[in-house]
């Protein structure tokens, strides 16, 4: 379908020849043939149910188009960038640049991993994470030109709500003063909600072939797909542009029918406003939750997406959740209200292009604010002036500044507690399964460099043999200390994550045999979690790998 060349690039002549192409390129022919198009790898690289590792994409391509894993779409497109830099900087190469890379909040232990090692496959050393409604924050701060020290003060909270293509990602931030310095905290992050753009542009689609189906169009799933991304085109210059009413949409067709080989409607901007505005951002209580159906017991390989589309009761069941993640921080006893059945915000930041409209970041903003008017607690102000498209690039390099010891630093370390499962010592019960406790092994907000261990416990592990884990995680019990052992927890208190494996090496040692070894949890200065098996006797240290396969190997829970 492309001529000779047309895929070279600037520094690689030859790219054709690969087989593939990166970037825009790839989205605008992928609406073309959609079979052939893989979106969305990062979601896919954090999708607990699939082996990350494995060629598995595009999740619905023939038996004769390639397919490759979300490790290694993830890698290609950064290794393009990599390179696209390197051809436009010659004079600083990008393997001297101090590099950060930014991820959702939400993205669990075993996702960061996978995005630092594809990372380390596209040639990139010394970089660093950072969780995006951060760099959105880094960013605002930096633009304000020292203005944002007059914006907020003690005992604010920041609620930052990014909207980005694929998902919904909320992060709290409170403002402390120590030595008469602000200092902002973050304090707590959402789940992983795969919610944003990409559903948006489904249900315009959607909407459209309607109206198509009203006047006896009628397109097949490969046109749909087309649409969809048509769809997504016309509503961001419909969001960005005031001056736009309307714009035409054009679906190729792939038989002779239709005149001119193609399918022609449009859509216009009350149509993009109020399908979004209504289907995704409904003023609700702050009561409301998202609704959750049973699954079916047989679905097709994809993404987890949210089953609920209303961003709004995903964010009331966020804030609900952290009602207690400001209770005990120095100097915010006196600013939070007693009997409270949400934490309530005093500032909202938005990040991404979707918020371009102000009809949408209105309506969240509005939305908060009825939730705290019935709380009889002050409106949140909005926080102005944010990039929505460049903002979390932009404030990514501000925080590679910020590492150099310049600028302000948001603290915060590790947005969760995380914990092994332990099966509990009891006699044997026919028909009854060990009930399990969680050991904790790394607690909420260790930050970047540290380490600690375990303090008693010891797991026997036997040589040259995986042994498995069950792994949880906690966004809201904030005080469990490393070595805690719970018995009991609430349903919605622990996730439970993908498993860990530790499998000690047969070097020097006899088969079959067990060594006692403690764990120890570091948080790496690239912002990743690694957990260490430490042997009682000798130097050595095992790191314990996050299993990225998908969904189990029928492990069980630790012996201690």
């Amino acid at each position: 379908e492309l001529a000779p060349g047309e895929l070279a690039l600037p520094w690689d002549a030859a790219a054709g020849e690969q087989g593939y192409v990166v970037g825009e390129m790839a989205r605008s022919r992928g609406a073309a043939t959609p079979i052939r198009l893989v979106a969305s790898a990062k979601s896919w690289l954090c999708h607990p149910g699939v082996d990350r590792r494995a060629a598995i994409l595009p999740s619905d391509a023939p038996p004769e188009v390639e397919r490759v894993s979300p490790l290694t779409a993830s890698t290609r497109y950064l290794t393009h960038l990599k390179r696209a830099w390197d051809q436009a900087h010659p004079e600083a190469p990008f393997a001297e640049q101090a590099v950060t890379v930014t991820i959702p909040a939400s993205f669990d232990p075993a996702a960061r991993e996978l995005t630092v090692e594809a990372a380390k496959a596209a040639g990139y050393e010394g970089l660093t994470l950072l969780e995006e409604p951060q760099a959105a924050l880094y960013s605002w701060i930096q633009g304000s030109a020292g203005r944002w020290r007059k914006e907020v003060k003690p005992g604010d909270i920041i609620l930052a709500v990014d909207v980005g293509g694929g998902t919904s990602d909320f992060s709290l931030i409170a403002v402390l003063e120590r030595d008469g310095v602000l200092e902002p905290h973050r304090i707590a992050v959402g789940e992983h909600i795969l919610l944003g753009g990409d559903n948006m542009d489904l249900a315009l689609a959607y909407m459209v072939a309607r109206k198509l189906a009203a006047s006896n169009t009628q397109l097949d799933a490969w046109q749909m797909r087309s649409l969809t991304y048509a769809c997504r085109g016309a509503k961001e210059k419909l969001l960005a542009d005031p001056s736009l009413s309307m714009l035409p949409i054009v679906v190729p067709s792939r038989g002779s029918k239709l005149i001119g080989g193609s399918v022609r409607t449009e859509l216009t901007r009350e149509e993009v406003t109020s399908s979004i505005l209504e289907g995704f951002f409904p003023r609700v209580d702050a009561a409301a939750r998202p609704a959750v159906r049973a699954r079916s017991g047989l679905t097709q390989l994809g993404l987890p997406y949210a089953q609920d589309a209303a961003v709004t009761r995903h964010l009331a069941a966020f804030l609900g959740r952290q009602v207690d993640a400001a209770g005990e921080l120095e100097g915010f006893a006196g600013h939070l209200n007693a009997g409270a059945s949400f934490l309530h915000p005093t500032a909202v930041l938005f990040n991404g292009g979707v918020f371009k409209s102000d009809v949408l970041s209105s309506r969240i903003l509005d939305t908060v604010n009825d939730w705290l008017a019935a709380e009889g607690a002050q409106p949140a102000r909005l926080l102005g002036g944010a990039d929505l498209d460049l903002a979390v690039a932009r404030g990514a390099a501000y925080y590679s500044y910020v590492r150099r010891g310049q600028g302000v630093r948001i603290r915060g370390g590790t947005a969760r507690s995380y914990y092994l499962a332990v099966e509990s010592a009891m006699p044997a019960i026919p028909g009854m399964e060990p009930p399990i406790q969680a050991l904790c092994v790394a607690p909420f907000g260790m930050e970047e460099g540290s380490e600690a261990a375990l303090p008693s416990q010891l797991f026997g592990l036997v040589v040259g043999e995986p042994v498995h884990f069950r792994f949880f995680g906690s966004s809201t019990r904030r005080h469990d200390q490393i070595g805690a052992l719970l018995d009991f927890w609430q349903p919605d208190e622990l996730q439970e994550l993908n498993e860990i494996q530790m499998t000690l090496p047969p070097e020097g040692r006899q088969a079959g045999e067990v060594v006692q070894v403690a764990l120890h949890a570091k948080v790496t200065e690239a912002g990743t979690l690694e957990l260490m098996a430490v042997p009682t006797s000798g130097s050595e240290r095992w790191k314990v790998e996050f299993d990225v396969r998908g969904a189990g190997t029928g492990a069980g829970a630790a012996a201690a």
